[in-house]
């Protein structure tokens, strides 16, 4: 578990907001007969016009498999997270999950939000409702002496009220110099167990959450994670600082402990 100091920070967060005006570049564009391989593009030129560096492009595979080959992570309905952007367009009523990582002088951030492409159902609007608020009911928990079970407590209580299920092959982590950095910060868990949060420590803090109790599978690719029985998927994710003050989400449009208002 690596600690930051307030130098490392500053600069954390200028990789945050490099991050998340990425990600606001392509908002307007997110529309049915769009393409996500046209979405990466908008996102790739955001990244390096700041001075960034896409963090997923090129990344290796865990296991060995090929690199991953775009800046966006673009995951379509059932598809939990790394889908790989394509030419495919996309539909009215698809939920489209987004994850864009950014290094800036040497260190990252890392953002999810879900979004619904033209009319979203009503069961989509719901499921995306309530993994964002899971997402901001552990970052509540984001604070000095409490412990990573915690969080993923938290996190998991939203989820289970509203009859969902947190994905539990992926977890949210540490992140700073390395992209993931201990601890690993599961979306499920026990309040009390866990690493100690201190000051100094950043998360990438993400739930991902389906309909239904839900096994992930890989495609081919070997990247492409979608739900096995087909169930929607949503994926939030904030990159949140540990400070004495609170819970300091430096992905968030307006930066400041405590800051707990969906940005």
């Amino acid at each position: 578990m690596i600690v930051k100091r307030p130098s490392e920070l500053a600069i954390m967060l200028e990789a945050a907001r490099i991050n998340r005006e990425a990600l606001e570049a392509i908002e307007p564009y997110i529309k049915p007969g769009a393409t996500t391989a046209e979405l990466n593009k908008i996102a790739e030129d955001a990244i390096l016009s700041r001075g960034g560096r896409p963090a997923f492009k090129g990344y290796r595979h865990p296991q060995g498999g090929p690199s991953f080959p775009a800046t966006l992570c673009t995951s379509v309905n059932e598809v939990v997270v790394h889908g790989i952007p394509n030419n495919n367009p996309l539909k009215d009523g698809d939920i489209l999950s987004i994850d864009v990582g950014t290094f800036y002088r040497g260190y990252a951030g890392d953002m999810a939000k879900t979004y619904a492409v033209g009319t979203p159902s009503s069961k989509a609007k719901r499921l995306l409702e309530v993994t964002e608020r899971s997402l901001y009911a552990g970052i509540e928990q984001a604070r000095v002496g409490k412990r990573v079970g915690d969080i993923s407590a938290a996190i998991e209580d939203v989820i289970r009220a509203a009859g969902y299920w947190a994905i539990r092959e992926f977890v949210g982590h540490g992140i700073g110099v390395d992209f993931h950095e201990s601890p690993e910060v599961p979306n499920f868990g026990k309040r009390g167990e866990g690493p100690v949060l201190r000051p100094g420590l950043v998360l990438a803090i993400e739930p991902m959450v389906s309909e239904k109790r839900a096994e992930v599978k890989i495609l081919r690719d070997g990247w492409t994670a979608p739900t096995r029985n087909r169930s929607l998927a949503a994926h939030f994710e904030h990159t949140v600082a540990i400070t004495e003050e609170g819970p300091m989400i430096l992905t968030a449009k307006t930066v400041r402990p405590l800051e707990l208002v969906a940005a």
